[in-house]
């Protein structure tokens, strides 16, 4: 059974188990916590009522953090001809054709993002089961299968996530480092919050978001109105 750091410890007793706070107040809880020796993100936890045995329930989306994401996104750009001149110039990461693709068919993955052009997605197809698990294969829903590849770049390096539920109805993503002011925090988890609620399925009748939880790395979650 792992045990909880003396550190961890004091910060549950900074927090009230059964209190829903609003979004401000608890960012600044957690600001407050004791930290770990890095710079740990803030993270937010959505439970939703969908049923993900329906394709139409299954959510998928981007936003662009208004502060971005805190940390360096390495983006690779799936492509070739005039394509690759255009990454090139807008300074991705990693940059090709076949041969990328065999690259990361032979188990190379260090990269955060990866962008196609739409003539190379048929080549790309047969990395479907090494990147969408990981959340990696592009998707014109996304904006990552696109001819405007440098726009597609510019966009994820100004702070562009996607977002997708889980087989369990959650998600869960990044709105930024506990270094962020509480000001620039607060404005990206407001805005997944929006792009997850406007998301919302048709058919999903009733309470859309059945719990929303944020808590920074190593620390424990506070539970905010949704």
């Amino acid at each position: 059974m792992k045990t909880q750091s003396k550190r961890y410890k004091e910060s549950v007793k900074q927090v009230e188990q059964d209190k829903i706070y609003q979004l401000k107040e608890a960012i600044v809880i957690l600001k407050s916590l004791s930290k770990p020796k890095f710079d740990g993100s803030i993270d937010l936890h959505f439970n939703l009522s969908v049923d993900t045995k329906k394709s139409d329930q299954m959510i998928r989306g981007t936003v662009v953090l208004p502060h971005g994401t805190g940390k360096k996104v390495r983006v690779a750009v799936f492509c070739k001809g005039e394509h690759e001149r255009q990454a090139r110039e807008a300074k991705a990461d990693l940059v090709g054709g076949i041969e990328l693709i065999d690259k990361v068919s032979a188990g190379f993955l260090d990269f955060d993002c990866a962008i196609a052009s739409p003539e190379m997605m048929k080549d790309l197809s047969k990395l479907g089961k090494v990147l969408g698990p990981r959340g990696l294969m592009p998707s014109p829903k996304t904006g990552t299968v696109t001819n405007d590849i440098a726009k597609a770049i510019e966009d994820v390096r100004k702070g562009k996530v996607e977002f997708r539920v889980d087989k369990q109805g959650g998600m869960h993503l990044s709105v930024g480092k506990v270094s962020f002011t509480e000001d620039q925090l607060n404005d990206n988890a407001s805005k997944v919050i929006e792009a997850v609620n406007e998301a919302r399925p048709v058919s999903v009748k009733g309470k859309f978001v059945k719990s929303l939880s944020i808590n920074a790395s190593m620390n424990p979650g506070l539970r905010i109105i949704c």
